[in-house]
C-alpha cells in the first residue's frame, strides 16, 4: 500500500514524520521524502449521515495510547482533544504542523495483522 497525506505545509509534515514520529524513509528527490510504515490494516465502514460524502482516514495504531501521547508530547507533538473509549480502541488525534490529523490508537479489537488470524 502507498499511503498519501496531502497537506498545506508538506515540508513541515515531512520533517514531524521524519523528526518527532522517528519513521524511516528514503529521499526520492531532494526534499521529497517517502516514508516506511509500519504493518497496517483497512477496515470499511458504512457512512454516518445519508449526505456524507466518502472520505478516507489514516489512523496509527500503539499498544498504549496514553504513554504514546506522553511520548510523543515530551518529541514536541500536540493533540486534538482528550483520549476517548470508543468501544473498539482508545483514540485521540495527533495534529501535524500544517493542521491536518492523524488518529491515533489503540485498538481493543481483533487486529487482522496478527500472526493467527483466520482469511
Amino acid at each position: 500500500m502507498h499511503a498519501l497525506v496531502y497537506s498545506a505545509d508538506a515540508e513541515a509534515d515531512r520533517a514531524f514524520l521524519r523528526d518527532v514520529l522517528g519513521w524511516r524513509y528514503v529521499e526520492d528527490h531532494p526534499g521529497w521524502l517517502i516514508f516506511a510504515l509500519p504493518p497496517g490494516e483497512v477496515g470499511v465502514h458504512p457512512l454516518l449521515g445519508g449526505s456524507d460524502p466518502p472520505r478516507h482516514e489514516l489512523h496509527l495504531m500503539c499498544d498504549d495510547v496514553q504513554a504514546t501521547v506522553r511520548e510523543l508530547s515530551d518529541r514536541g507533538a500536540s493533540f486534538d482533544g482528550d483520549v476517548v473509549e470508543l468501544g473498539y480502541g482508545l483514540q485521540t488525534y495527533l495534529v501535524l504542523p500544517s493542521g491536518g490529523r492523524l488518529g491515533l490508537y489503540e485498538p481493543r479489537h481483533a487486529m487482522a495483522i496478527e500472526p493467527d488470524i483466520s482469511s
